[in-house]
């Protein structure tokens, strides 16, 4: 057959260890055949991002911001261990951070249903989409680390005006302090972002905060969200027969347990980060979950929600076999594919994505795995473990029986 034709490029970033291995036996054996792959690549594993003094990362940004579809790999956010190990000039933030950051986008994470994976959560009949505000908070925090008694103040100085202050604590001893932030700027893209991708997927869209605790700030959050919704997408709603709710976040989690699934789930940037994972493991795995950031005007960065494999990495570069699962970071390329033909009209890229996942989807149920899915696995087929290759060339001869 004839290779798919692309129109415009997909912005490509590569990432780091195990997903990077992954990454290039994705490219050579699952799609590269098929398709007349056009990517503008970045190179954004750790050695390259020191070279650059991670000005590769920007300019992976920019390129996303230009074209519209960005697919990116696992990469490493270093700490101090990881400074020493790759001699870094830095510790380098993390590049999802700084992606985030440049596109103003909203991380939206759900789970990929396999028959013979049952959820934790017998009732989960439905994915749970995770909707992750990806700005700000305790990740933009400045922490002091107080030596011993005095007074601790929260000063604002306006542009025009006096400082306004107010007293934190009076200390009589040591501790800690954290400031953090946010503005109505990126609560207002996140809120829309929400709002959109659940008509755009015709689900209920749920809301939480703690504004009983926080009157100020978790308490403008809901309002800004509300006042989005009264105002901008309260009748589209209605029309599409979905809903807008919310409630604690306490309250949220005793829902989210009792429910059926079937929804999205909108959090602030720490709870996102917190509950994705309790999701996706209660579901299956984090290789089991897929990850888009979403920005408000329309530009998607898919990506693997797991990191980097580093157990498997150090493993393999000792020559032993490893099972890693490759469906997160496939479904990334997946999701990048099908967005990149729907808004250039390649159906035939819609339709190899679609293809695509079905056929990871039936290798999987019919018993064919790796080694953590097959610790997960309930089929009446036994499994057979297989290493990560093997796995995906399982895929590609079910994909071609499905062209």
């Amino acid at each position: 057959m004839d290779k798919i034709k692309m129109t415009t490029p997909l912005v490509e970033m590569d990432g780091d260890e195990m997903t990077r291995i992954l990454w290039k036996d994705i490219k050579e054996i699952l799609l590269e055949p098929y398709i007349d792959l056009k990517t503008e690549y970045y190179d954004l594993g750790l050695p390259h991002r020191e070279e650059t003094r991670d000005q590769v990362t920007v300019d992976s940004a920019e390129a996303t911001k230009k074209y519209g579809v960005a697919v990116k790999c696992a990469t490493i956010t270093p700490n101090a261990q990881r400074v020493e190990e790759y001699k870094l000039s830095q510790m380098w933030k993390s590049p999802n951070g700084t992606i985030r950051a440049i596109l103003d986008g909203t991380v939206f994470r759900a789970p990929i249903m396999v028959k013979g994976i049952s959820p934790v959560v017998k009732n989960w009949k439905k994915p749970i989409t995770i909707a992750r505000h990806a700005f700000g908070d305790v990740y933009k925090n400045t922490e002091y680390k107080v030596p011993g008694p005095g007074k601790a103040e929260l000063v604002f100085t306006p542009a025009e005006g006096e400082p306004v202050r107010q007293t934190i604590y009076d200390f009589t001893g040591a501790g800690v302090l954290q400031g953090q932030f946010n503005t109505v700027s990126s609560i207002s893209s996140f809120a829309r972002s929400c709002f959109q991708y659940a008509l755009s997927s015709k689900q209920d869209l749920w809301f939480a905060t703690k504004d009983t605790i926080s009157k100020q700030y978790d308490h403008t959050f809901k309002d800004i969200f509300q006042e989005i919704f009264d105002a901008e997408y309260a009748k589209a709603f209605q029309k599409a027969g979905i809903e807008y709710f919310y409630t604690l976040i306490d309250d949220a989690v005793a829902r989210v347990i009792r429910s059926e699934g079937g929804f999205i789930w909108a959090c602030k940037n720490y709870d996102g980060d917190v509950m994705s994972d309790m999701v996706s493991t209660a579901f299956g795995s984090l290789a089991m979950m897929t990850s888009v950031l979403v920005s408000p005007d329309g530009k998607y960065e898919y990506e693997a929600a797991h990191g980097t494999v580093t157990r498997h990495y150090y493993k393999y570069l000792k020559g032993e076999e490893t099972s890693t699962n490759p469906i997160a970071t496939l479904f990334a390329w997946t999701g990048a594919l099908r967005k990149r033909g729907e808004l250039d009209g390649i159906g035939a890229l819609m339709t190899f994505a679609d293809k695509l996942e079905a056929a990871s989807i039936a290798v999987i149920e019919g018993g064919t795995m790796t080694k953590d899915l097959a610790g997960l696995w309930e089929g009446e087929i036994p499994a057979t473990v297989v290493n990560s290759r093997q796995f995906l060339e399982t895929i590609r001869d079910e994909m071609n029986q499905r062209l």
